[in-house]
């Protein structure tokens, strides 16, 4: 993210983003099968190098890729609490583990490697457009040949602007999270209604276009929920 700001809730209470993955509201559990099942489509199995940015306590990724080993695993994140507790989910990986205390813009704009997959689930939707263009283009840089971009994010319904989808996604919220505290749930909406800036799928897809990255699919969604796959070259048929 291109400000710590965004993240502040996250950062300072962890748990909360917890709790919402232990209730699957965000539906991480079905999602997370099909991130795992796009791993299992890889060519390069037990050979790709892994990029996760904004990755969090890497609970729900570290059984991907237990199941499909990458040959390097690097996992960026603001919330040093998350970080602490991703060294104990990849603790079973046997590859090369490496966690950067960062910002995920910072992170890929920086990189001199090339990645066989760049991950990032539910944070580029904090950045703004100007910056989600950064991303893609540095995204594009940083691929190898036949690499992909495996987005898990909110997205936006085609024509419905940014109000519109606050105004359904905070009634979702206060509808669905119910083992969440009172004040965390608000909490949580304050979050989602100062910081979260997601694009329509189209939109996205012209900025990876621009970027270079030709092929674009949507993988799986769940409501707003979506896994997304980019790249320079053709995708695998799913």
């Amino acid at each position: 993210m291109s400000t710590s700001q965004p993240t502040t809730i996250f950062t300072r209470s962890w748990s909360l983003y917890d709790l919402i993955t232990a209730y699957n509201y965000m539906f991480h559990q079905e999602i997370y099968d099909s991130v795992q099942q796009l791993l299992g489509l890889r060519q390069d199995i037990a050979h790709y190098r892994i990029l996760d940015l904004g990755c969090g306590n890497a609970r729900f990724m570290a059984p991907c890729l237990l199941k499909y080993l990458p040959v390097y695993y690097e996992g960026v994140d603001l919330s040093e609490t998350a970080l602490a507790e991703a060294k104990t989910y990849l603790a079973q990986l046997t590859c090369p583990v490496k966690l950067t205390h960062n910002d995920l813009l910072a992170s890929i704009e920086s990189t001199q490697d090339q990645w066989d997959i760049i991950f990032s689930g539910f944070a580029v939707h904090h950045l703004t457009p100007e910056d989600k263009v950064r991303f893609f283009n540095a995204v594009g840089r940083s691929l190898s040949k036949r690499g992909w971009l495996i987005l898990v994010d909110v997205v936006r319904e085609e024509h419905q602007d940014r109000e519109t989808y606050l105004n359904r996604y905070l009634q979702f919220m206060r509808e669905t999270w119910i083992k969440v505290p009172p004040e965390q749930l608000e909490e949580a909406c304050t979050h989602v209604h100062d910081h979260d800036y997601p694009e329509t799928f189209s939109t996205l897809q012209q900025m990876a276009i621009s970027a270079g990255l030709h092929a674009q699919r949507v993988v799986s969604q769940y409501g707003q929920h979506c896994t997304l796959l980019f790249s320079p070259t053709n995708l695998p048929t799913l």
